[in-house]
């Protein structure tokens, strides 16, 4: 399996060389050069499987030639063994043909542990078959920033940075973050918002003296390995709710477009997911472009879903890259304009050709609170303001009629309630609890660095404390 760039100037290069160089050297984002596929006896034999074997089976056709799958199984079983579930990723309903898909049982109790705890033992293997040391630069809006920090601690051949907008993370968000104090581990609050973060993190990687000086990587969803483990849970759900046997639809909480577009690669490989609904928070970028056909950049408003406070969906460069033929010109002019102007539009057929597959829904934090309280007086089910959106989005798509009452909707819940402890409570009147292993977290001790919103700031601090 052997990767390109989005921008059509990288590549063709194998799975280790796309894990370890992150974002592409032309400034896109690595695909593969295929699709795998996935037969309809493989997915019916996935009903008897564990997840790690699953996991195995469908990452495992990603890295052909460097990964097979006896070995990725095998990594797969690390991964997941410290989650608290027993199904890992479990589906539970809350009305006909409405699912949850709980995605809260890692050790940060947020999705990005799917793909993070696998990330940190691929760069591991890869990084020791090439005898190299590696410098993770990441932005966050909460979640893959303590999800990276725990997966990647402690291990000698990665220094971690993660930078995160000051001020614009939940109390438990940056307690995650912050409490981690460990060699090579460095949270780092920005004067800025996520996309000053994600910026200050691409430019990074577009200055090449930098990126090959430090060995710079990444593991933000600009990472095509980052989103390869999520693919997984789109499969097992969908086995769980009838799948390959009956079609399913899917509703996805996301601000960066990288959740989401793992379901899309799964319908890729095969899965028969009818229609995905694009859930946003008040920042609704994705909505207006579902809408339009344009994609145009406005300031970032804070909100109770704070991992969706964004407005630059980097991922969404992937799907334009399909959605033009896999022009990567085309791409790459357009990538162009938005960073000069702010805005791209798409030609008609390429809009059509979304909105097949795709709607876009907005919600604001009033709406919010409301589907909380909503949710747990109808199913003593307590959600977090992102699964809050997400099901509010559900909803909204079996009313469009664009998914039929006989067709199940899964409903992503991708982070636990007590990550966001003050939104569930001023919306049902009950704090939630921090799960048994996090409940001293507050407690804890904790480092953190802080940095202006400029580049040279950022590099100067990762130069001054990564390990030689």
């Amino acid at each position: 399996m052997d990767y390109i760039s989005t921008r059509g100037a990288d590549g063709p290069i194998g799975f280790e060389d796309a894990l370890l160089n992150g974002l592409a050297r032309d400034g896109g984002l690595y695909l593969p050069t295929s699709w795998p596929q996935i037969t309809i006896d493989e997915m019916r034999a996935m009903r008897d499987m564990p997840y790690h074997e699953v996991a195995g089976l469908i990452m495992s056709r990603f890295t052909d030639g460097d990964i097979d799958q006896a070995e990725m199984t095998a990594m797969a079983s690390q991964t997941y063994a410290s989650f608290t579930h027993k199904d890992v990723a479990p589906v539970s309903a809350l009305d006909d043909n409405l699912f949850l898909l709980e995605l809260y049982s890692g050790p940060t109790i947020a999705f990005k542990d799917y793909a993070m705890q696998f990330l940190s033992r691929a760069f591991d293997r890869a990084l020791k078959n090439r005898n190299k040391k590696a410098v993770i630069l990441g932005a966050t809006s909460g979640d893959t920033g303590s999800a990276a920090l725990e997966a990647f601690r402690g291990r000698e051949s990665v220094d971690v940075f993660i930078l995160f907008p000051e001020g614009r993370v939940s109390p438990v968000q940056q307690k995650q973050m912050t409490s981690v104090i460990d060699e090579g581990a460095f949270a780092v609050a920005v004067k800025g918002d996520f996309d000053d973060c994600q910026a200050l993190v691409k430019a990074s990687f577009n200055d090449t003296d930098f990126r090959d000086m430090v060995g710079l990587s990444a593991v933000n969803s600009i990472n095509w390995a980052r989103l390869m483990p999520q693919i997984v849970y789109y499969f097992t759900s969908a086995v769980a709710c009838g799948a390959p046997d009956r079609q399913v639809a899917f509703s996805v909480p996301t601000g960066n477009f990288g959740n989401v577009f793992a379901g899309w690669v799964a319908m890729q490989m095969g899965l028969p997911v009818c229609h995905f609904m694009v859930a946003s928070n008040r920042n609704d970028i994705l909505t207006r472009f579902f809408a339009t056909g344009a994609m145009t950049r406005a300031g970032v408003t804070p909100s109770y879903s704070p991992s969706m406070d964004i407005q630059v969906s980097s991922n969404f460069e992937r799907l334009l890259f399909e959605l033009s033929g896999r022009d990567g010109q085309a791409v790459a002019d357009m990538m162009q304009a938005f960073q000069t102007s702010g805005r791209y539009d798409v030609p008609q057929s390429w809009l059509d050709a979304a909105r097949q597959q795709f709607s876009g829904f907005c919600l604001d934090d009033d709406g919010t609170l409301a589907q909380i309280k909503a949710c747990y007086q109808q199913f003593e089910k307590i959600i977090d303001p992102h699964s809050a959106v997400g099901l509010a989005g559900a909803y909204e798509l079996r009313k469009s009629q664009m998914v039929s009452a006989e067709i199940p909707i899964i409903s992503l819940a991708c982070a636990h309630p007590a990550k966001f402890p003050d939104a569930v409570e001023q919306a049902i009147g009950i704090r939630p609890a921090l799960p048994e292993h996090l409940l001293d977290l507050m407690e804890r001790p904790e480092q953190m660095q802080v940095a202006a919103n400029q580049l040279a700031d950022i590099q100067q601090m990762v130069m001054r404390n990564r390990r030689a």
